[in-house]
Order: structure tokens, then sequence, then C-alpha cells
């Protein structure tokens, strides 16, 4: 009798720890705390990376008479012009201008993160590549040759 008890109250924790780590996603980091009065206008400012250009920082939201601070983090491949907090869907690259050595293509905004301000449309440049790539395909080790 005593072990099926042990046995059922080890089981029930066991359960009650598994619930306890569901409750724990990592993805409700973005969401902000819960405080005593709910406020549905959160406004939030651009994430400033605690050192550097890019990496760990923070952000601050404002609503009403309330702020709080969020952690967040800057990509190191994010783009200055149009900043973290805006993602757009971009196009293929065009044609290389002689004129300028450049390609350029433009993107239309896909979403903006804590109600940033961005631009509906973008137009992206880089320098035109120096050589052009040529893949040569070859068989490499396929099968023995003969000797003869």
């Amino acid at each position: 009798m005593r072990g099926v008890l042990v046995i059922l109250l080890v089981s029930l924790m066991a359960v009650m720890v598994a619930a306890g780590k569901e409750g724990k996603n990592k993805k409700d980091k973005t969401k902000a705390p819960k405080s005593g009065t709910e406020c549905a206008e959160w406004r939030y400012g651009n994430c400033v990376p605690s050192n550097g250009d890019c990496g760990a920082g923070f952000r601050e939201g404002s609503c009403e008479q309330q702020t709080r601070k969020m952690k967040c983090k800057v990509p190191c491949n994010w783009k200055k012009d149009f900043g973290a907090d805006c993602k757009y869907r971009f196009g293929t690259w065009g044609e290389c201008d002689a004129t300028s050595g450049s390609r350029a293509r433009t993107g239309t905004l896909k979403k903006a993160l804590y109600n940033a301000e961005c631009q509906q449309t973008i137009s992206v440049s880089k320098p035109c590549p120096s050589k052009t790539k040529t893949k040569t395909k070859g068989k490499k080790g396929r099968g023995k040759e003969e000797k003869i």
C-alpha cells in the first residue's frame, strides 16, 4: 500500500513540474510584463544596443503615465538605413549599371515591429561583382581509370 502511495505521489510531482516548465516558453520574452493596470496602446522606441552598433540592448515603452524597459537584440547584419524594426520583402537584384558601378533592388514593407515608423518602399544598392563567376562541373573521383 505504501509503495503505491509513494509511486502516485512521485508521478503527481513529476506532472506538476512538467506543467510548470510548459508555461515558461522562450518566445514569451518579447511580451511585455503584466502590471496591475492594463494599458492597450503601448508605444515602443527603437532597440538601443548596450555596446557598439549591434547585440543585446534595451527598448523603452510608454503608455499613459507608465514606462517599462524590455530586453531586445539588434542583429549585427542590420541595415542602418531602415533599422532593425522594419522588415521588408525584397525583389531580385537588378542589372549592373555601368555608369555607377552598382546594382539595386527595392523592398516593400512586410512588418513593422513595436509600432516602428517605417517607409512603405525602400531601395538598396550594392557594388557590381568585379568578376563573373563560372562554375565548372567536372567529375571528381568518379570511377577508376583502367590500366593498360
